[in-house]
């Protein structure tokens, strides 16, 4: 028989915007419960070095940071627990989420910041080697290309923190854009153009991933030059794909309003979304800015807006 348990207010997801709302939601005096997901942590938690979040003038990973928004959530009085919501009905009063657990919470009011997931090329090739070389993480798994040669796809911020990064394993770097130039941070695209060990290939498209069958593993990745139609086959150990992220906003699109890309819809300048009672933080709304500190900020206007709505309904 699955546990049932009511709170106030129930926060989905544990990235910047996730621990920001909690750590506000609970200095309101408002208990809230914060269900982690799928990834504890968020996007950070794979990303190394961080730049560029006030506070720190010297570089900060971005697993200590999440750990330290972690520890102040708890530390003000947010009860975190480790599950994952697999349904969600906020239709209904109280709104009602399925946990992986077996667990049914019922919820007065629900902060989903459940942010994005990186998006694939959706070419079969891919799918066959993820895992066995095919990666979207090379934070997670570039430490297994120490020495060899693998290519990265894409080409805003992700991709090219993604090839910089993978120069500390890999003995080359092969970055393939389908245009002629990138959409990365100036400052970004000059660390990477004077790196010796990356060769960035314009105006391509990734056709298929070469490997052998037994054991799986990857060998080479074929690109196409979109304005010839020649392909080459680039040796590579490892393929990484860096071509931006999509909003985990799979349980709600039946729900919530959403604009393209299936991000949710939110009235400008609030974190409200076409629910009363159901607010939205960071990179699930956030199809714009997609920073750390910016979903920060929004965790903090959906607490606040959290706050206002209960004492509404009192």
């Amino acid at each position: 028989m699955s546990d049932t348990r009511h709170e106030r207010l129930i926060i989905i997801g544990s990235g910047a915007a996730g621990y920001t709302a909690a750590i506000y939601a609970a200095r309101a005096m408002l208990k809230p419960v914060l269900i982690a997901g799928l990834q504890p942590g968020g996007q950070l938690t794979i990303t190394t070095d961080v730049e560029n979040y006030p506070g720190f003038a010297d570089v900060i990973q971005g697993p200590w940071l999440m750990e330290q928004m972690r520890e102040q959530a708890e530390k003000v009085g947010t009860e975190m627990i480790s599950d994952i919501i697999v349904e969600a009905d906020l239709k209904t009063r109280p709104f009602v989420l399925k946990g992986d657990s077996g667990t049914t919470y019922t919820a007065d009011s629900v902060i989903i910041a459940t942010g994005a997931q990186a998006k694939w090329l959706g070419i079969e090739s891919e799918q066959k080697f993820q895992g066995f070389g095919v990666s979207a993480c090379a934070t997670c798994d570039g430490f297994f290309y120490r020495g060899k040669e693998v290519v990265v796809v894409g080409g805003g911020n992700t991709a090219v923190e993604e090839a910089l990064f993978l120069t500390n394993f890999a003995s080359k770097v092969t970055l393939v854009h389908r245009r002629d130039s990138l959409r990365a941070e100036k400052v970004m695209q000059d660390r990477l153009f004077k790196h010796e060990k990356i060769e960035v290939v314009w105006d391509s498209v990734v056709e298929e991933v070469l490997g052998d069958e037994d054991p799986l593993g990857v060998t080479a990745v074929r690109v196409k030059n979109v304005n010839t139609g020649e392909t080459t086959d680039i040796p590579a150990h490892g393929f990484f794909v860096a071509i931006g992220h999509a909003p985990a906003t799979e349980l709600f699109l039946d729900q919530l309003e959403t604009k393209d890309g299936g991000y949710l819809v939110v009235e400008p300048g609030t974190p409200k979304t076409s629910i009363p009672g159901v607010f939205a933080a960071g990179d699930v709304t956030d199809d714009v800015y997609r920073q750390a500190v910016t979903a920060a900020g929004m965790g903090c206007m959906a607490a606040l807006e959290a706050e206002r709505y209960l004492a509404s309904q009192e």
